[in-house]
């Protein structure tokens, strides 16, 4: 599991040390780096994804398009570069004791540039300055595989998902093994692994352990009564997907069932298609989701957590922390494993205020000990306006 982020020059931060636990919250105010924290992590996947021996980061994929080198580094304090580490804590292979080891990258480039050149790389022990050949981004003589196969093999999932379609491409399994930034390839997932097992603990109770399974009893969970069937036309190389909510009537095109459910069925399919030790890195998992969805989906993800799957979520939900605060407090998720940080724009430090994250702490009942001004206090504020009290 990734233990910590640290960032210099990279975006709007000049430094960041960010605890990861197995689920992380990042929330905050608009453009004050949330979203940065994911694409740096999804740098180092697509990189390693299409460009196995490569020696250069590329800013521009599948995963993200982040344009050149002057975009990625910070504009008030960095120059023509930007550091990455990662603290990986990771089991020994004879032993159940854990051994935290440190990956650092130095990138650097042209402001101009597209991709930027790997000027120092670390694993351990191991570092090599200007390396002429790495694979996944780290030394070959390294031993440094579980790292690099939890980044290659990452999902991430950003805010900008495919809405209903009548028809979905009937892909190879190989060139769309997870579900895609915009789960474009959710239903070549579903359909390819159907009968797949999930994560035994994640299975829900009496229904048949396999992915399409237990992705429909999922997707019940958040919309009672929810069936899904895949009918694959070969001829047109199209799968068509039906959905219905209700026994009583055929299956319907996603287009006529919500479009809550097609920004959700991403989600949940990702998650229940992720192994153990996976990682997740999820966008706005609230989007389109009405108040108790959006609860139930924190629930959700807090289960997904304590099977052994890391998440990291971006949030403007109030009610998906409050969800994650319930599964503490029913012990689904011990308060431990959870890290809730709270960003905001670094001209407030830089002109005296409080740091641009601050993290606060939930207690084994689901409470947390201090809530920052800005986080999720909107409705105490307008309640205190109608009271008269502000």
């Amino acid at each position: 599991m990734i233990t910590r982020l640290d960032l210099h020059h990279f975006k709007c931060f000049p430094v960041l040390k960010l605890p990861l636990a197995p689920l992380t919250l990042l929330s905050g105010t608009n453009a004050s780096g949330k979203s940065s924290v994911l694409q740096v992590l999804a740098l180092l996947h697509q990189t390693m994804r299409e460009h196995e021996w490569s020696t250069r980061l590329m800013l521009n994929g599948d995963a993200v398009r982040l344009g050149t080198a002057a975009d990625v580094i910070d504009q008030v304090e960095g120059r023509r570069m930007f550091r990455v580490a990662l603290h990986d804590e990771d089991e020994l292979h004879d032993e159940d004791e854990l051994h935290e080891r440190v990956y650092e990258w130095v990138f650097t480039g042209e402001r101009t540039e597209m991709s930027m050149h790997v000027a120092n790389v670390s694993a351990g022990q191991h570092s090599e300055e200007d390396p002429t050949q790495l694979r996944w981004l780290l030394p070959v003589s390294s031993s440094s595989h579980s790292l690099a196969h939890r980044l290659r093999d990452l999902t991430y999932l950003t805010a900008e998902r495919l809405g209903p379609r009548d028809h979905y491409p009937l892909e190879d399994p190989q060139l769309a093994p997870v579900v895609g930034r915009a789960g474009e390839h959710t239903v070549t997932v579903l359909q390819s692994g159907e009968e797949m097992l999930v994560i035994p603990c994640l299975a829900v109770a009496n229904v048949p352990p396999t992915r399409l399974r237990q992705v429909e009893a999922r997707m019940a969970s958040f919309f009672p009564g929810c069936e899904l069937e895949m009918e694959t036309l070969p001829q047109a190389s199209v799968v068509r997907l039906g959905v219905r909510t209700s026994r009583d009537t055929g299956f319907h095109r996603p287009g006529h069932t919500g479009f809550g459910l097609t920004q959700v069925l991403p989600i949940v399919v990702a998650a229940l298609s992720v192994g153990k030790d996976g990682l997740l890195l999820l966008e706005n998992p609230e989007v389109h989701l009405h108040p108790a969805g959006q609860a139930k989906m924190g629930e959700f993800l807090a289960e997904v957590a304590s099977a052994g799957v890391q998440v990291v979520v971006e949030t403007h939900s109030d009610h998906v922390l409050n969800g994650i605060r319930r599964a503490v407090k029913d012990r689904k998720l011990s308060s431990d494993k959870v890290a809730v940080h709270f960003f905001r724009s670094r001209l407030d430090e830089a002109e005296g205020g409080p740091s641009q994250v601050e993290t606060p702490v939930l207690d084994s009942h689901g409470n947390i000990d201090v809530w920052p001004e800005g986080f999720f206090d909107q409705f105490d504020r307008d309640m205190n306006y109608f009271a008269g009290w502000s």
